[in-house]
């Protein structure tokens, strides 16, 4: 499929289905962590569209803000990463929005947008991961952050929150 067409009919859906991020009425586990959520059908089909499968993975600085430091602090409430790595149709650089959620034994952290360098926002539904428990939060992390050895994550699409 050429570029053009390509970013023609993305921008085309976003405008329709608004791009708008969804984590209102997530429901908490006694934990504080997110309970199940599922991918809103725009997302569904906005991935279609750039080539996101569930499963496809990347890797990705969890914060902006904090890229290649060590330790990192999260904190609840929304995020920006960046891909340091291709996903799908999009390249390293693109920013990928969501939430961060503190309260349980580790970071969760949902991504509902993506922002490819140069484009138009597109709804997704990603998390980030990171095996051996290495989104744990350190011990020292104070209520509503968390303290993270390592600044990068794997980046996984997924077709609902869990």
């Amino acid at each position: 499929m050429p570029k053009v067409f390509f970013f023609s009919a993305l921008i085309l859906l976003c405008t329709a289905v608004g791009c708008a991020t969804t984590t209102a009425n997530v429901a908490l586990r006694p934990d504080g962590t997110p309970g199940p959520e599922e991918c809103p059908a725009e997302a569904h089909k906005a991935m279609g569209y750039v080539r996101l499968h569930v499963g496809d993975a990347a890797l990705a600085e969890l914060d902006a803000n904090q890229v290649g430091a060590q330790p990192i602090t999260l904190y609840d409430g929304p995020i920006e990463s960046v891909l340091d790595d291709s996903l799908g149709t999009f390249e390293a650089a693109t920013r990928l929005y969501g939430r961060v959620w503190t309260s349980g034994p580790q970071v969760v952290i949902r991504y509902y947008e993506a922002h490819p360098p140069g484009g138009e926002k597109v709804p997704i539904c990603a998390v980030a991961r990171l095996g051996n428990g290495q989104l744990r939060k350190r011990p020292e992390s104070k209520p509503g952050t968390a303290i993270l050895d390592f600044s990068v994550a794997s980046v996984f699409v997924v077709d609902s929150f869990r």
